[in-house]
């Protein structure tokens, strides 16, 4: 293969293991309300603009995170969106589950029994624990942590105005 087959090759990979846009927009989009002051609220248009999200998109991301009680919709003239919690009483995971559903890295860990070699798998054990120690991890990063200036802004940057090292 040369250098521009295997470059084509590994930009169409799927990677099963990665996260959502969904889950990517919801995060970025709770990080920059938890950046606001308290009683700020912001517009689905300057949320949208500040990120650089379609609009469309966001609106069901925003949906989804007000129905599991992690965002607050005030309508009417000066309405718009902001945390309906403390930054630090968000996880994570909290924000991912919202937005994705549980996560799971393989089925067997959630429904053993779903799997015809669980009883001899050796895999297992391997999956449990890096689940539980990615779950741990998410479970302990609050919003409060990741809207800190320093990570916010990291955060916070239009993905395609991110450039990927080759």
């Amino acid at each position: 293969m040369t250098g521009r087959k295997s470059e084509r090759y590994v930009a169409g990979m799927q990677h099963v293991l990665q996260i959502s846009r969904k889950i990517d927009y919801a995060l970025r989009a709770l990080i920059y309300l938890a950046t606001l002051p308290e009683s700020q609220v912001s517009t689905m248009q300057d949320i949208a603009e500040a990120l650089d999200l379609p609009r469309e998109f966001l609106a069901k991301i925003l949906k989804a995170l007000s129905a599991r009680g992690l965002v607050r919709a005030l309508r009417g003239a000066r309405g718009g969106y902001q945390l309906a919690k403390q930054p630090r009483d968000i996880s994570f995971l909290d924000a991912i589950e919202a937005a994705g559903g549980p996560v799971q890295i393989n089925v067997c860990l959630d429904h053993k029994d779903r799997c015809d070699v669980s009883a001899n798998c050796s895999m297992y054990s391997v999956w449990k624990a890096g689940q539980d120690k990615m779950l741990e991890v998410y479970r302990n990063t609050t919003l409060s942590e990741l809207a800190l200036p320093a990570h916010a802004k990291q955060a916070l940057v239009p993905m395609r105005l991110v450039r990927r090292s080759s």
